[in-house]
């Protein structure tokens, strides 16, 4: 954990820095190179101390507004969710516990989600509890073709 350090100084500028100290033009790429990992453990990569995990999903949203790819942000963001509460993938077995990771990652993914995207992800929802994936499931990057046909980009 951060401590609260996190926020202290100019975090976007210590973030940047972080990016390029590690070889990246942009907080995407870096992201990119670590597909399906958990927001809060690339904030730890960039800084136990002193970045924290909604700094990261800030970062990244930032930068999918410039290139005009939010949705693929917004699948990104439920492929790093879906990792770390469903790291086995979908469940074989619907049981108490089960759906109650999967409403977590969804609930957690509905609230990264930005706005502009909040009825679109609520319809992605809806599908996947009345068709779910197939057990074991695990997408491993936004471009995943299930993800894709939930939440086709915006110029398709």
């Amino acid at each position: 954990m951060t401590g609260g350090r996190s926020w202290q100084g100019d975090w976007k500028a210590r973030l940047c820095e972080r990016v390029r100290e590690r070889g990246y033009d942009s907080l995407t790429a870096f992201a990119e190179a670590r597909p399906a990992i958990p927001l809060v453990e690339l904030a730890e990569e960039l800084g136990r101390d002193d970045i924290a995990g909604v700094q990261v999903l800030s970062g990244l949203l930032a930068e999918a507004e410039q290139r005009k790819q939010v949705t693929r942000f917004v699948r990104d963001v439920l492929v790093r969710q879906l990792s770390l509460t469903l790291p086995d993938g979908w469940p074989v077995v619907m049981d108490d516990e089960s759906r109650f990771q999967v409403a977590k990652a969804l609930g957690c993914w509905s609230a990264d989600t930005p706005d502009t995207h909040k009825d679109r992800v609520r319809q992605a929802r809806a599908a996947l509890r009345a068709t779910p994936p197939p057990p074991g499931w695990r997408p491993l990057g936004p471009d995943d073709e299930l993800l894709r046909t939930l939440l086709p980009d915006e110029e398709a």
